[in-house]
Order: structure tokens, then sequence, then C-alpha cells
């Protein structure tokens, strides 16, 4: 139009399209499109594996246990070899054969217990003295155990003392930590009343960073024996469920459950002991949510554990129970000094149980 006050579209201008109209898109577009498409679908896909993961759990069905073997009576330690090697754990201690260990009165057992104790008859006028370390006991059943096993110890009395670092816990003596270990009383220099630690200790390939059922409380994830100096995958069994107040109460019962889908441990006082275990008919599906529970999610139960060994013993200072810092927290001076100049003082340091019994499912 000429003169007028309208214009003329040239044929090479174009009006933009919507961005969101598809037909007009261009390969660039199209490229960009299926790429946002793919990221989305991989988060996806990331998120529902880590939901899957985080909510796994296994499948602990009910097995039906028999009674395998009985530790009990007069003839408790009968069942046991008597460590008398270099101590693992650098303790400040002698560990001592049967014969020297009987002779001493470190342990003996009656009709219906057993006692393993710590020496007090050393002191430091004696010669020899125990500057070099005091004697004590460790024991190693002689048979060995492996999955689908329960095991129900009954512990009247818990070990206390500055310097002490007893334990009721199963391995393979001659093949840690390949075949694992797995703690279920363990605690240092308690002089009045403290929690148990029940835990785990494994080679590569054992973590607890994973959804359990439990009542304890969790110390730390890690099993491997390479990471937080050893100090396994724990867990806090309650305030009074090791020491003084532990052992007024009479003691109690811990139950320990071996099998592919997990390891799972119980701690019962006197009054809250299943009627099933007292019966001798134990059934775990029954008890409740475990004290502590080790669930198979990302560790293999029956590769990390094997030919398990009950191990029984009080160890003196070591690399736990006689750190500085640890050693420390309750008692005063040096632990080894303390240890060989204070045979008196360890007149509480020592196990009692009742039976020991092992019930296995085919």
């Amino acid at each position: 139009m000429r003169g007028g006050y309208g214009y003329q579209l040239d044929q090479g201008d174009t009006l933009s399209q919507p961005w969101y109209n598809f037909k007009y898109w261009g390969k660039r577009a199209w490229a960009g499109f299926i790429a946002v498409v793919v990221i989305i679908i991989v988060i996806i896909i990331i998120v529902a594996v880590e939901v899957t993961k985080k909510n796994a759990y296994p499948d602990y069905t009910q097995l039906n246990y028999s009674l395998a073997e009985t530790y009990s009576g007069t003839s408790f330690f009968d069942n046991f070899d008597y460590f008398t090697g270099y101590d693992p754990s650098s303790g400040f201690v002698h560990y001592v054969p049967e014969a020297q260990a009987t002779a001493l009165n470190l342990t003996y057992a009656s009709s219906s217990t057993a006692v393993l104790r710590v020496d007090t008859s050393v002191g430091p006028a004696d010669n020899p003295n125990a500057s070099t370390g005091r004697f004590s006991v460790r024991i190693s059943s002689k048979n060995q155990y492996g999955l689908n096993s329960l095991f129900i110890f009954d512990v009247v009395h818990s070990p206390l003392g500055c310097g002490t670092w007893p334990a009721l816990w199963l391995t393979d003596p001659s093949d840690w930590p390949y075949h694992g270990e797995i703690d279920v009383m363990e605690a240092v220099n308690v002089v009045s009343t403290t929690s148990n630690q029940m835990t785990l200790h494994t080679t590569s390939g054992c973590s607890m960073d994973v959804k359990r059922k439990e009542t304890g409380k969790s110390l730390s994830t890690s099993c491997v024996n390479t990471t937080s100096d050893n100090a396994g995958c724990g867990v806090d069994a309650g305030s009074t469920t090791f020491g003084a107040d532990f052992n007024s109460a009479g003691g109690a019962i811990l139950a320990m459950e071996l099998r592919s889908a997990g390891i799972r441990m119980w701690q019962f006082g006197r009054s809250s002991i299943p009627s099933d275990i007292t019966s001798g008919t134990p059934d775990p599906s029954t008890w409740g949510e475990a004290t502590a529970d080790f669930p198979s999610t990302n560790c293999n139960i029956g590769n990390h554990f094997q030919n398990q060994s009950i191990i029984a013993n009080i160890d003196l200072c070591g690399t736990w129970a006689g750190a500085t810092s640890v050693f420390s927290e309750n008692c005063s001076g040096s632990c080894t000094d303390y240890v060989a100049n204070n045979n008196g003082s360890f007149t509480d340091a020592y196990w009692e149980f009742g039976a020991f019994k092992v019930y296995s499912a085919s």
C-alpha cells in the first residue's frame, strides 16, 4: 500500500511460534527434550532403588530349633579348651592353663553355676609378682557352630573392676577376622553400672547402615575390622545391662540367633524370660524386637561368620580397657600399674554362668 498508514510483511519475515508447540520444534529442541526426559527417568530409578534399599529387610521366618548341646553343671569346663598363648588384644595378662586355673581357683563349677575369675592372690610384695601381668582365664569351646544356630546363655554375674575387659563372644580362633566375631556381652573398666555392648567384627563388605528392628541404640554401622580401630558395629543394650545393677538383679538370659537372614541378640532380665526358653523350646519369632539386630541386607552372614567357638574371658588393660582416654573415664593412674599392684581390687572381677545351651535348626 502506498501513501497509507499500513505496512507490508516481507516474505522472509516469520512470526514466532509458542515453545510448547512441538510441531515446529527443530532437531536441537528435540535433542534437548529427550535429554531432559532421560535425566528424569534416571533420577526416578535412582530414587526408587535407594528407597527400596532403605526399606529392604530380611525374612526372619520361624525356624524350628532342637537342643544340640548343653554346657552345665560340674562338667561345664570339660567342654572348653584353655587359651595360653599371647593375648591378641595386647592385654596385661597371663592366661593360665586348666591345671593352674584349677589350682588358683580361677575356674570352678558346681551343679548349678560355673565361675571364671581374675587372680587376687598375687600382690606387689610377692615373688614373682604381677609386674608383667596378672593371671586370668580365657576359654574356647571345643565344638564350633555355623548358620541356623541359637545360643542361650544364662549369665548370673558380670565382672567388675578397673582394668578389666570381660567378654562373652564367638569367633573362629584359628581364622580371625575372616570368619567374623560376635560379641554378646562386653564392657571395660566397669566400677558400677554400665551398658552391655553387642557387636560384630568382620572383614570388608559388612555394613549395618540399613533398616533394623532393635530396641538397643546403634553405636556405629561399619563392622569392618580395619575401620575406627576395629570398633565394629556395636549396639548399646541399655543403661543397666552390665555391672552392679545387672548383678544385683541376678543377671539375665542372653540369646543369640545366627542365620543367613541375620544375627539377632536379646537380653532378658530374670522377670522377663520367655516361657519357651524356660521350657526348652525356644522360638525367637515370638520374642518381639531384638536388643540388637544385624540383618543380612548389606552383609553376607554365611560368608562372614563360620566355625564359631564360644569364648569367655577377662582380659586386663589391652588396646581398649588400657587406652589412657578410656581408662581415665572411671579409673585413676595407669592401667598396668593398677592391675599389677591392687590384687585386692579384683574380688568382683568374675563371670558366673548358669547353663549354656545351643540349639540347631535343620
